[in-house]
């Protein structure tokens, strides 16, 4: 497992359109995903443990910013052959496990993923409702363990702010996470 940091944000970058299956077993598209003050886009998986300390957090945050108009949607983008609980049957029952109030959507081919240029799960992605990016960094202070109950939300406040003012904040600290898992050529 490489543990990885997200680049700093490119503001103003415009998200990438996308048809993916989802575990719902619907094809998703990014106008699909959004809402009317923006959209989270987040690349995530089953098997890191940067994922699994932040599930509960990633479900309660994205039902509370539908709210604010955020759609929100997760990818799966890694190679499950050498990682068999990202697999894609793995993949439904975690949503169903955790209740995912948005479409998880697998990446099998990885272009997803490349064309976004995430590099670590969990890698987010937040974008104002002209689909241009605004926040790219942590959800909050979590790492391979859970953050405390008290710790600030870094990724909801941001994710607020978007919808509200379709600016997000200046200072982002990165996200950290396990090194998406290419396919070997």
């Amino acid at each position: 497992m490489v543990s990885m940091e997200t680049p700093i944000c490119e503001f103003g970058k415009p998200a990438i359109d996308f048809a993916l299956p989802g575990v719902d077993g619907r094809t998703w598209t990014l106008e699909q995903c959004r809402g009317p003050n923006g959209l989270l886009v987040m690349f995530i998986c089953n098997h890191c443990p940067y994922v699994k300390a932040v599930q509960e957090r990633i479900v309660r945050d994205t039902k509370e910013l539908k709210d604010y108009g955020i759609g929100s949607v997760a990818i799966m983008s890694n190679d499950p052959t050498d990682y068999p609980e990202d697999s894609f049957d793995n993949m439904k029952r975690v949503a169903e496990q955790f209740g995912y109030p948005f479409p998880y959507l697998y990446d099998e081919t990885q272009e997803i993923a490349k064309a976004y240029g995430a590099v670590c799960t969990p890698d987010f992605f937040g974008y104002n409702k002209n689909l241009e990016l605004q926040y790219r960094g942590r959800l909050d202070a979590s790492r391979k363990e859970t953050a405390p109950p008290d710790a600030r939300r870094e990724l909801f406040e941001a994710m607020k702010q978007i919808a509200l003012t379709g600016r997000g904040p200046e200072h982002q600290i990165a996200s950290m996470g396990c090194s998406i898992k290419w396919r070997r050529s």
